[in-house]
């Protein structure tokens, strides 16, 4: 077994970290500088660090080469399923003529851009975020937007600025579920916890949305649509988080906050007209529709909705047909150390094949009985398929190798000495607590990777210092939210639901990469306020 060596540079964690880095520079050198593509920066940072992880780490040849594996078979199953499975949804949706009346349907309710944008990216995808996770929000949301006029990189934009707030409590509360089993701790309280630093962003982040598309005068003229949203969302989400638990706090919210934001609008409406940068169409009155067509056109997304809940209640039953094995060549021989464990312990690489129990599953059935509904020919939805698989082949590549990239950097132990670069912090550890969760969720593009990841790490120094282990596990799990927007998955995600050119997946980066380190610098404040101003209004 070969144990794992977190300071391999001369014994020095400060100089380790720089070295364990070199990947993360190597994306961020050719995402920003190079504007390179996100495919090639994913296999550059991946050649970065297996370098590294040979040549530094000292890691077996044979462990780095089945940790690449793992991690790329972990990124197409079950994440590059569930956005293939959306994207070939939508696909459907259009391809039929229904998203036309999907638009006027939505027009008709609103043609402001500011509105249809806390409604699609925000409310309903922190729907899909509850129900499904993954990639499923910005999959869907980011395509439903470029189909009412937004181009293509301001839908993605948006749906990934709009997509944080809710990740924590993503998949039926998954990442909660995670960091309750890696820490011990009880779950009730971590709920509460992350509620408790999230629901200030969940009111905050519908206002910064609109900032962010048209500044302050864009923003002041729907601030009841902006309060209706976030406060209906945040106050729902706390109350949820504290007295329910994690698995119904997203879907909870969102319906309160879709119901909200319709029931407002049947009775107010902007005084302003507001449009954005490059759009591809303009806005027009809606054609109305009769309501059997209306909800003809909404059928597959309301199958979408039923499919991913039933399969959320039934994933023990659907579970029993996963295939669970250790990953040849890497299960248990790869040995954690003390200090990232209490003891050293064997790394576990076990592998879940979700053919039947994945969320992208239900949405791809979901697609057949759309499909079926909507009159399409099983020719037809095979030229869609192949379509669709054309599509995706280098966003796929790119979450495959993002999360190969991720699974080597554990494994060869680069992950933990920038943990524990952070955790030699001190008195400043509850504000970089939130940032290495934000760290975790950049390299995994996962909420619930990062508290596998860092959840632990967490707890042990938050003991040390004498600090409340469930609020540091809690700002692990918040502070990751704001790094899925970086991530190049997501990234990756968000481009090929909208149709971008793979030139502007850099220029797309650099613009959340900003909006990622202000969001995720509110976290680590709020929870150093828990921390040293109000420890007693923490869990």
């Amino acid at each position: 077994m070969w144990p794992q060596n977190y300071t391999p540079v001369a014994g020095n964690l400060a100089v380790s970290a720089l070295a364990a880095a070199v990947p993360l520079f190597t994306l961020l050198f050719l995402l920003t500088a190079k504007r390179a593509p996100a495919w090639k920066a994913a296999l550059s940072g991946l050649g970065a660090a297996l370098l590294i992880a040979l040549a530094v780490y000292r890691m077996p040849a044979g462990l780095a080469v089945n940790a690449v594996l793992c991690g790329a078979a972990f990124g197409l199953l079950p994440i590059g399923w569930i956005v293939f499975a959306a994207i070939l949804l939508y696909r459907i949706v259009v391809d039929t003529g229904k998203f036309e009346i999907i638009k006027d349907s939505i027009g008709s309710l609103t043609e402001d851009r500011r509105l249809q944008a806390l409604l699609v990216a925000f409310s309903f995808g922190a729907f899909l975020e509850g129900a499904a996770g993954f990639g499923a929000p910005v999959a869907v949301a980011a395509a439903m937007l470029t189909g009412l006029g937004f181009s293509p990189f301001y839908a993605a934009a948006i749906c990934l600025l709009a997509n944080t707030a809710p990740v924590a409590f993503g998949s039926i509360g998954t990442p909660i579920i995670t960091l309750e089993a890696v820490t011990g701790l009880p779950i009730l309280r971590l709920s509460a916890g992350v509620g408790r630093i999230c629901a200030p962003i969940s009111v905050l982040v519908p206002a910064y949305l609109i900032g962010v598309m048209g500044g302050w005068k864009a923003m002041r003229r729907v601030v009841p649509a902006i309060l209706a949203c976030g406060v209906s969302f945040a106050l729902t989400q706390l109350l949820v988080s504290n007295f329910l638990g994690p698995q119904l706090t997203d879907i909870l919210g969102s319906l309160a906050s879709m119901g909200t934001l319709v029931l407002l609008l049947c009775y107010w409406k902007p005084k302003d007209g507001f449009t954005l940068e490059g759009e591809h169409s303009v806005a027009h009155a809606a054609t109305r529709h009769g309501a059997r067509k209306v909800a003809l056109a909404w059928a597959p997304y309301a199958i979408l909705v039923v499919m991913v809940l039933l399969w959320g209640m039934y994933k023990a039953p659907l579970g029993k047909t996963t295939v669970v094995f250790p990953w040849p060549g890497l299960h248990a021989q790869v040995q954690q150390m003390p200090p990232v464990v209490a003891a050293p312990a064997p790394y576990r690489a076990v592998y879940r094949f979700e053919w039947l129990a994945a969320a992208g599953t239900s949405c791809f059935f979901a697609s057949i009985l759309s499909a079926m509904l909507l009159g399409v020919s099983p020719r037809r939805f095979l030229g869609i398929l192949a379509a669709t698989a054309k599509q995706l082949f280098l966003p796929e590549l790119t979450i495959a190798s993002v999360l190969a990239l991720a699974y080597l950097m554990n494994y060869c132990g680069a992950t933990a000495t920038l943990g524990l670069a952070f955790s030699a912090t001190g008195v400043l550890f509850p504000f970089f607590s939130a940032m290495l969760g934000w760290l975790g969720v950049f390299l995994t593009g996962s909420d619930t990777s990062a508290n596998a990841l860092f959840g632990n790490l967490q707890v042990v120094t938050a003991g040390r210092l004498g600090l409340n282990p469930v609020l540091m596990a809690a700002a692990n799990s918040s502070g990751g939210v704001m790094g899925k927007m970086i991530s190049l998955q997501s990234i990756a995600v968000a481009a090929a639901a909208t149709g971008m050119a793979p030139s502007e997946e850099a220029k797309l980066f650099r613009f959340t990469l900003r909006h990622s380190i202000i969001l995720a610098v509110a976290i680590g404040l709020i929870v150093v306020f828990y921390a040293y101003v109000m420890p007693g209004w923490a869990p």
